[in-house]
């Protein structure tokens, strides 16, 4: 308290009203000596309550500026909240229009193969992770055993063959492609009819592409011919698109030919699948690889 009246004293208010002060006795002892107590006491008044009138306009003025920028500031509170409100709907509505255009893509998708293998039964997934670790482009689906989803269902696109479903939970699965080397299929060449195994390569993984194996050494196929499944062993339906030949060469030991192919379906950038739960002719063949949830990939 000694502190703050020490720096009133100090300061330049203090020194106004001592200035007032002496101007007021002044005006006093001249209206005394002319005898106009009257004028002197209305000029006291309007000399002394001047700086008091414009200190009060000030505070009023400043406390009037700050209720409004008080009043302002909850408005523009309350606005910000509605364009939160609305940017949020904005997002909402954004996602499913995004999710109904890639069902509607799912969907006509779905029908021109069903119209194609009415003994298709399809499930629709959307790809939900992948193993930035695994080189064979492994992934998980939304789909699992409450779909209908078992292991050894084979995965597609319309362009083709993606992999198969190797283990299975209650909502989701996990997908190996073609380019892993724990997966076959029987292939054919529709130009040439030779037929082979198609699988993974681990020197290959890494430029998207696979290999069939096991072709006649005499078999005439060449690069660009379109090989597709053969149905043998009913893992696959036939004629499910696989790739092209890329280039031939002879295998080691020189009793046959393998051929690079490059796979149809974009095995790397997948998003959405279709999982064939059913064909005409299906078995199991992998159940023995294959596995449910908790199971181990090989």
């Amino acid at each position: 308290m000694q502190s703050a009246l020490q720096k009133f004293f100090k300061s330049w208010y203090f020194k106004v009203l001592c200035g007032l002060a002496i101007f007021a006795i002044a005006i006093m002892i001249r209206a005394a000596a002319s005898g106009s107590s009257e004028v002197f006491l209305s000029q006291a008044i309007s000399v002394i309550s001047q700086p008091f009138l414009k200190v009060s306009t000030a505070v009023t003025t400043s406390v009037g500026n700050f209720l409004d920028r008080f009043a302002n500031a909850e408005q523009n509170y309350l606005r910000v909240q509605e364009l939160e409100e609305e940017l949020r709907d904005a997002n909402k509505k954004l996602i499913d229009y995004e999710q109904k255009k890639r069902e509607n893509e799912q969907f006509r998708e779905f029908l021109g193969l069903k119209e194609t293998n009415p003994d298709y039964e399809f499930e629709p997934a959307t790809v939900i992770g992948r193993d930035s670790t695994n080189r064979f482009y492994s992934f998980t689906i939304d789909k699992g055993s409450i779909h209908g989803v078992e292991p050894a269902d084979p995965v597609i696109t319309a362009d083709g063959l993606v992999g198969i479903v190797w283990e299975v939970g209650l909502t989701y699965s996990h997908v190996r492609t073609i380019l892993d080397i724990s997966v076959e299929a029987g292939v054919y060449d529709i130009s040439t009819r030779d037929s082979g195994i198609v699988t993974g390569d681990i020197a290959l993984s890494s430029s998207k592409l696979c290999m069939l194996k096991y072709l006649p050494k005499e078999s005439g196929i060449s690069s660009g011919n379109l090989i597709v499944t053969s149905g043998i062993g009913g893992v696959f339906p036939k004629d499910l698109p696989v790739g092209k030949v890329q280039s031939i060469e002879v295998a080691p030991g020189g009793l046959s030919l393998t051929a690079i192919i490059e796979p149809s379906a974009d095995i790397e950038n997948v998003t959405d699948v279709l999982i064939i739960k059913y064909f005409n002719g299906q078995s199991t063949g992998y159940s023995d690889k294959t596995s449910s949830e908790g199971g181990e990939n090989e």
